[in-house]
């Protein structure tokens, strides 16, 4: 597939829309937040970091790695950057174990995209630890809230598959097509839908892995309805993220665009973490009341 190399770019637009999607998420998030770090781990993730993923062996070593300290930092067995660690390793490791499967035409392109992907994760991880103000905004609204007991913890994952999907998977496409050349839908993209497949088939023991029993309670109500959903959101969020990708890739010679463009792309996905955050505590106050009910 030929990806045109111009796009229409409204440079006042995208402007206004970063403000106005900042202006949005602080109105919806906390007044106050505590500081960036990965106290008392900084160096124990600055470690980690410092050394970047070379092939998908390597990026499942380091989230095995990662584990390991979130799960020593507060609180005991509940931090929240923890639950979706957890998550995205399980995915992974999916990923890897596919890489020699018939299914997989282009195992090459899987890889290196799993292995860009992961690079944005741990790059996130080393600015939160170095208090960098540059840590994009979508991964601040989950790593805020690592030890924030009232975020449940299936929103603390889905808060990491957001930052993760509609903010840095576009970028990973890129970094994949800059070394394996253009965009080829023809080719790459059933490769590209196979992780969809393996979300689709994970989906269900995951989200139970996270819920509290309030949430269980909820998702035996509803029967397949809620795997269903989510496998449209899955499905939704990942060809975005392929077209954002487009774009970005047309924009890539004008880096003023360019930097735009990204700005919006962070606001947006911070700005739908913090909504998720607010429609979590708005289930659980419900699940608190209803509990007092019974």
């Amino acid at each position: 597939m030929e990806v045109p190399m111009t796009v229409v770019f409204d440079r006042d637009g995208v402007q206004d829309s970063a403000a106005r999607l900042r202006d949005g998420r602080i109105q919806l998030a906390p007044d106050s937040w505590p500081g960036r770090g990965w106290a008392p781990a900084h160096q124990e993730i600055a470690e980690l970091c410092a050394i970047a993923p070379t092939d998908i062996g390597g990026v499942l070593r380091g989230l095995t790695t990662a584990q390991k300290i979130f799960d020593g930092l507060p609180p005991p067995a509940g931090n929240r950057v923890a639950a979706f660690n957890s998550l995205y390793f399980t995915i992974t490791d999916r990923v890897a174990r596919s890489l020699s499967t018939a299914n997989v035409r282009d195992a090459a392109f899987l890889e290196l995209l799993d292995v860009e992907f992961a690079k944005r994760y741990f790059h996130a991880l080393s600015l939160w630890g170095a208090d960098d103000d540059s840590t994009p905004d979508a991964w601040e609204v989950l790593f805020r809230r690592a030890q924030d007991g009232e975020v449940s913890k299936l929103t603390a994952a889905m808060l990491g598959v957001n930052a993760h999907i509609n903010h840095d998977l576009a970028l990973a496409l890129i970094a994949t097509w800059e070394q394996l050349g253009p965009p080829d839908e023809d080719r790459v993209h059933p490769d590209y839908l196979l992780i969809n497949k393996i979300f689709f088939e994970e989906i269900p023991d995951l989200r139970r892995r996270y819920s509290t029993p309030w949430q269980l309670r909820l998702d035996d109500l509803v029967g397949t309805l809620d795997d269903w959903s989510q496998r449209v959101l899955v499905s939704a969020t990942r060809a975005r993220a392929w077209e954002q990708g487009e774009r970005l890739w047309a924009l890539r010679e004008d880096p003023d665009d360019l930097a735009r463009a990204l700005l919006v792309m962070d606001r947006v996905s911070s700005y739908l973490g913090e909504v998720l955050v607010a429609g979590d505590q708005f289930v659980t106050r419900v699940g608190t009341v209803l509990g007092r009910h019974r």
